[in-house]
């Protein structure tokens, strides 16, 4: 009945069975474990979204269950529709001192609008977090930074919803607001400083990796990927047919290694923060053809320039206004974005949903288009 080796066993070791027994039972567990597997179906499956061709193996599987599973931060979202303007109802910047941004609003929409801020990036602190404590009467000063701050942050909102719409709606109109970073925070999640040297004791090229960082998204790639692509502009271009190139790494004009292993830096931080994988984007058989690319890289594309944007022209400046421990902790500078920072993991911020159609003020730099409800 049992193979020979087990009897052999029970002669030579009367009082110890447990070996092979244990052996036995795990293997049967195997077996019936497989065998279950085979029968019922695997319980994890997964589902994959084809990214090119057939038979190029370009495709983004995920498991079922957590495409099933929604961003929990939708449920925060609230449906709050605008007030349609009556002809001749007096506007914010008529009513209020010191309206900046948003003055061509009527009151109601102003006030809805301002509420609604509260909700995104305060809502424990309240008015209080960019007015202050005092009255009403003193909402017009601009004492706090949060408040100089915010004011920015509404007309780089509206900059990315009219000039950016080919990358935000790429695929159906979705729009971003302050609730697209903040998720109800003061401060968004996933937001990123310069990291300088990370290894100041070795000489060279190993000055910039070899430590895992935030910013090298746990790996020992180059720390400094987000700084040299989403700040300074430098070009993300690394690939050479050749299988050797002459010059200095010193020459802009040469795709060095050092590029390369950034640009995997890079490359690796965006994956992450859109929960996918280089074929989302890439085809793999020839990463260097662009006429091999899914529609999602034109998509990305205009993402990085969208978010070099942002940090030039909107984030950084802002740096001389903010308290020291809002800085960053190595080089004092000003919080910047990345894809993280609205994506959160997602191929699209708070998966697709439409955070912009309660939200004409914030649509556009001009003033707001309303639509009466059907």
């Amino acid at each position: 009945m049992f193979p020979k080796w087990y009897d052999k066993w029970n002669r030579d070791n009367p009082v110890n069975i447990y070996g092979p027994a244990l052996l036995i039972g795990v293997i049967g567990a195997a077996v019936f474990t497989a065998s279950m597997l085979v029968a019922f179906g695997n319980p994890v499956p997964t589902d994959s979204l084809q990214t090119g061709p057939r038979g190029t193996g370009m495709s983004v599987p995920e498991f079922e269950a957590d495409l099933a599973e929604p961003d929990p931060d939708i449920a925060l979202l609230l449906e709050d529709p605008p007030f349609v303007p009556e002809p001749g109802e007096p506007l914010a910047g008529d009513i209020y001192e010191n309206v900046q941004v948003l003055g061509d609003l009527t009151d109601a929409n102003f006030n809805r609008l301002m509420a609604a801020i509260t909700r995104w990036v305060a809502p424990e602190e309240g008015c209080a977090y960019c007015h202050g404590d005092g009255g009403l009467e003193t909402y017009a000063e601009d004492n706090l930074y949060t408040k100089v701050v915010s004011r920015r942050m509404i007309q780089m909102t509206q900059n990315i919803n009219e000039y950016w719409a080919g990358h935000v709606n790429a695929n159906k109109e979705v729009g971003v607001t302050c609730m697209t970073c903040h998720r109800g925070q003061n401060v968004p999640s996933d937001i990123w400083f310069k990291m300088g040297d990370v290894n100041e004791s070795a000489m060279g090229w190993s000055a910039n990796q070899n430590r895992v960082t935030a910013q090298s998204q746990a790996t020992s790639l180059p720390s400094d990927a987000l700084e040299t692509y989403l700040l300074d502009g430098e070009m993300i271009g690394v690939h050479d047919l050749a299988s050797r190139v002459e010059g200095s790494p010193a020459d802009p004009g040469i795709p060095a290694i050092q590029n390369a292993e950034r640009t995997y830096s890079l490359m690796n931080y965006v994956s992450n923060s859109l929960g996918v994988n280089c074929l989302f984007c890439h085809n793999s058989r020839a990463f260097y053809d662009g006429a091999q690319v899914t529609p999602q890289w034109a998509t990305e594309t205009l993402g990085i320039q969208m978010v070099l944007e942002m940090n030039n022209d909107y984030l950084v400046p802002l740096r001389d206004e903010y308290p020291p421990e809002r800085l960053g902790p190595v080089h004092q500078d000003a919080p910047k974005a990345g894809c993280k920072t609205c994506h959160k993991g997602y191929q699209q911020p708070l998966q697709g949903t439409n955070v912009i159609g309660d939200w004409p003020e914030l649509a556009t730099t001009g003033a707001p288009v309303y639509e009466a409800a059907e």
